[in-house]
């Protein structure tokens, strides 16, 4: 893989560590700007709300500018945004960094995407966008916790300024390493409207449907590690941290694992990957109260969970071959639309009385519902292939009785 697709993993690690790190921040912020728990919780949903609409849009925009300079634009504007945020006294300012920042990340990991996919041979996008999405993996494993750190030991804005200084050599690889291009689609490519009829294929629509539900079950039952460890395991406040790393090491592992055999064997990661994600969400829920099991279980969720997602993206650049750029934004948008509606989802269930044990049965739920939509797909493709066959074969029998 080429040493700068590396640099680019680093950009996409820095956008994660900014995305989750605020869980671990959010009191500080609160006490220190003077406003509410609550309020300051809402830094995380502005960004949220920010990467589910601002992958399409910042998709669009960039088809006008070469790769490099919507990278370039992209990344320096997050950089900025977070020093911005680093220095500000301002609760209003400090959320409107956050919504910019997430824009700014949507549309960086959407070009990043199609960038990867074109720095290495067609048969090799699943490999490349296995190593763009370690930089998400290693957030989850190493970032986070070092936000927290960073905040604990120097304060919240100290782990802003971590995430703009790891930016900086992202921006002079994509200096170095990028080539200028063209403006227009992929580098001279189909532009907008050429790239928008690529996507009206119903294949991408079903993948980027399995991909919402996947990400949807990964981050429900993530979000509620730390209480069903505390209240249904019975491990210690102390062991969250571990477990939460345990399902970040399993994420990286999985990626990584399902990148050497995504474009060769797509069909069969996707389906004995789910397969298997669906058994082991229902195995962790029947286990919870078990330690040993929750922390084997928890290990091997993760790597399925990434493994089986990272898939289904490369997937999307292999059928919108021809629409990379808005394909990849559409992606990252229905990847972060799972990562919000899953951990809803959760919180409903929990908040109705069904106990901790109740996000991991919706994650069950939701993998159960994709493996059910991947099935229908696959018979109407079936079936759609044998009418045509038998159309075919119906017009030649019509010619020869003609003559």
């Amino acid at each position: 893989m080429p040493f700068a697709l590396y640099l680019l993993a680093l950009a996409v690690f820095a956008q994660g560590t900014s995305e989750f790190m605020l869980s671990g921040l959010v009191p500080d912020i609160a006490h220190d700007l003077r406003v509410s728990v609550p309020a300051a919780g809402s830094l995380t949903s502005a960004y949220a709300v920010g990467m589910v609409v601002g992958a399409p849009l910042m998709a669009v925009m960039a088809l006008r500018w070469s790769r490099r300079r919507a990278l370039l634009t992209f990344l320096i504007v997050f950089l900025l945004v977070h020093v911005v945020g680093a220095v500000t006294t301002s609760f209003g300012l400090l959320l409107a960094t956050r919504a910019v920042g997430a824009l700014a990340g949507a549309g960086f990991l959407a070009v990043a995407v199609a960038t990867a996919a074109g720095m290495v041979p067609p048969d090799a996008k699943g490999r490349a966008t296995s190593v763009l999405l370690g930089g998400v993996t290693v957030a989850c494993v190493a970032g986070v916790p070092a936000g927290a750190l960073l905040g604990q030991a120097w304060g919240w804005r100290s782990a802003f300024w971590a995430v703009a200084l790891i930016s900086v050599p992202a921006v002079l690889a994509i200096v170095r390493s990028v080539p200028p291009g063209t403006a227009g689609g992929a580098e001279g490519g189909p532009g907008a409207r050429g790239e928008a009829r690529a996507l009206r294929d119903p294949r991408l629509l079903v993948v980027l449907l399995l991909g919402a539900l996947v990400n949807g079950a990964t981050f429900c039952a993530f979000t509620y590690l730390a209480p069903l460890v505390t209240a249904v395991t019975g491990m210690g406040a102390g062991a969250v941290p571990v477990v939460l790393a345990l399902f970040g090491a399993g994420s990286f592992a999985g990626v990584t694992l399902a990148g050497r055999l995504a474009d060769r064997r797509p069909g069969r990661v996707l389906a004995v990957g789910g397969s298997a994600l669906l058994l082991g969400w229902v195995a962790l829920a029947f286990a919870a109260g078990d330690p040993v099991a929750v922390c084997v279980l928890v290990f091997v969720q993760g790597a399925l969970s990434f493994g089986v997602g990272s898939t289904l993206i490369s997937q999307v650049l292999y059928v919108a071959v021809g629409a990379p750029r808005l394909a990849g934004g559409f992606a990252t948008a229905a990847l972060n639309v799972g990562a919000a509606v899953g951990p809803w989802a959760g919180g409903v269930a929990i908040g109705s009385g069904l106990g901790f044990r109740s996000p991991l049965w919706v994650s069950a739920s939701l993998v159960a519902v994709a493996l059910a939509v991947a099935l229908a797909g696959a018979c109407a493709a079936h079936l759609t292939g044998r009418g045509a066959a038998a159309h075919r074969t119906g017009g030649a029998a019509a010619t020869r009785a003609g003559r």
